[in-house]
């Protein structure tokens, strides 16, 4: 009996989350982990949802919580911005043409939410926006010249301590002493600032092969890779392999796709010191993992743009690999193991295409 009766004063206790609403379980489990699109639409639920969702610290919250590849900027053939979304549905911007900049820009890079673009006009200002809420930041001009296709990084990482987003914009630029110097926006200090490192080459920077992993940004010559440390501020070169540089699970990788057999090859940075390992060493500098078959036309490899640079990947990011044949667009979700047509899109082919998350985070200051 007096067993029974503590089992009733158990499930008797309304403080247990059993009895919570649904919409309350919905509200503080699973809101913060949809991206900007769905989340709009969720506000028409009901009025708590609506003001939960407007507030700065849901904003910050779901920042930090929602992190998947959403789609891709790229620029028109006539020079217009705009968007290619992974699922209409669940993700997308409300101006994909990014028309509530001051002026006409070009799509440079992204980070985390974070998108980075360049002025046509005066002095070609960068810009630091989300195109979610529509703020935006431009930056101070810069002491270098970063020439007409500057190589830049955007470096940003949510961060439950801050706010507001704490982002680097690092450009790579030709130093008059044969080589590359590193010019390095912060968003504390609100200034441009010329490190002292210099990369002596006479190597060209590939175009658009600049990303952030992990407080280095990395570029891609013709034949390695530059790899600029942040914190220590010095430059480490990296043997590389075919393809284009990404992120898995946390780390730098390369993908391309074997265009006769359509396996998807990826291989991750394993070993960053084996550059400087005694001959035969076994240490290895690239780790391969096992190859995927990609139930793709076998026309989606037979264009010569394949064998130019990416080796048919256009972008990795996570579990999503984006690669093309000419203007058609295919996906492959690594996780799901699933294929998509994406269709035929309008793309500058020159311009490049840019990884974008779905995010509310904020900046410091709004246009």
């Amino acid at each position: 009996m007096d067993r029974g009766k503590k089992l009733t004063n158990l499930y008797g206790n309304k403080n247990n989350n059993i009895y919570m609403d649904l919409k309350d379980i919905i509200r503080e489990n699973a809101l913060p982990y949809l991206p900007a699109k769905s989340l709009f639409r969720c506000s028409g639920v009901c009025r708590d949802w609506k003001l939960l969702i407007s507030t700065p610290f849901f904003a910050h919250n779901q920042s930090n919580s929602f992190r998947s590849i959403s789609g891709f900027f790229y620029q028109t053939q006539a020079g217009v911005p705009s968007f290619m979304s992974l699922d209409p549905m669940a993700y997308g911007v409300p101006d994909p043409s990014l028309e509530f900049l001051p002026e006409p820009v070009e799509i440079r890079c992204s980070s985390n939410g974070l998108l980075c673009c360049q002025g046509c006009t005066d002095y070609k200002a960068y810009y630091i926006c989300n195109p979610v809420t529509k703020h935006w930041e431009k930056l101070p001009k810069p002491e270098a010249d970063h020439g007409p296709d500057p190589a830049v990084v955007l470096a940003f990482e949510p961060s439950l301590l801050n706010f507001t987003a704490d982002y680097k914009l690092i450009c790579a630029f030709p130093s008059e002493l044969d080589g590359f110097e590193f010019e390095i926006y912060s968003s504390g200090t609100r200034s441009w600032r010329i490190s002292g490192e210099i990369y002596f080459s006479n190597r060209k920077l590939l175009p658009k092969s600049g990303i952030h992993v992990n407080g280095t940004a990395y570029w891609q010559t013709s034949l390695e890779i530059i790899a600029f440390d942040l914190s220590s501020e010095r430059c480490q070169l990296l043997y590389k392999t075919v393809g284009s540089l990404g992120t898995k699970n946390g780390k730098l990788c390369m993908a391309h796709v074997h265009g006769r057999s359509q396996n998807l090859v990826v291989r991750m940075l394993s070993d960053v010191h084996s550059n400087t390992m005694q001959m035969h060493s076994a240490a290895e500098l690239w780790k391969e993992l096992p190859r995927i078959h990609l139930d793709v036309s076998p026309a989606a490899f037979s264009s010569s743009w394949y064998f130019y640079g990416h080796g048919g990947v256009e972008f990795i990011g996570g579990d999503v690999v984006l690669f093309r044949d000419g203007n058609m667009f295919y996906c492959y979700d690594m996780k799901k193991k699933a294929s998509e047509n994406l269709g035929q899109v309008d793309i500058d082919i020159k311009a490049g295409i840019v990884g974008y998350v779905n995010s509310l985070v904020d900046l410091q200051t709004v246009g």
